[in-house]
């Protein structure tokens, strides 16, 4: 079989070229990830430096979540991590008043990780018979394009 350039005549058609069987390919626990942007604005308590005065960042999250693969060969659609980030977390993130839209604390990086990570933990909970053992592995917030905290499941499940 030659594997440079060449036109697909005819594209694989599921059983005929490929049996359904054949489209998990696994059993094994995968991890997909994903990012998304957000901008918000928010102060800092108890810190003397810059940040004790209102200010903005742009920030990037990243989720990493594994599961195991369906009949297909899918373990979560990229778009379904999408629909629950705008649905059931950025609505408190994206152009707020961070301080205003998070439960109480102190909005540091830190802080915020932990609450992100709880949500996606929660709405995959919620979800459990759509996405059998599916979990939250990882959350990283980049405060700024250099500087992130993360939150990982063995930290979170640990203490």
């Amino acid at each position: 079989m030659m594997y440079g350039f060449r036109i697909v005549n005819e594209l694989q058609k599921i059983d005929k070229d490929i049996s359904r069987q054949q489209l998990k390919y696994h059993s094994k626990r995968v991890l997909v990830s994903k990012e998304f942007t957000f901008d918000a604005a928010h102060h800092l308590h108890c810190y003397d430096g810059k940040c004790k005065n209102l200010h903005g960042h742009t920030y990037k999250v990243i989720f990493g979540i594994s599961g195991f693969v369906d009949d297909r060969g899918l373990m979560m659609d990229f778009g379904d991590i999408k629909d629950i980030w705008k649905n059931k977390i950025e609505i408190y993130l994206d152009h707020r008043y961070l301080n205003e839209t998070l439960p109480p604390m102190n909005t540091t990086a830190e802080n915020m990780v932990v609450w992100i990570y709880e949500k996606m933990a929660e709405a995959l909970k919620a979800a459990d018979e759509q996405y059998a053992g599916a979990r939250v592995e990882f959350v990283r917030l980049f405060e700024t394009p250099t500087s992130y905290a993360e939150a990982r499941r063995e930290w979170m499940e640990v203490e």
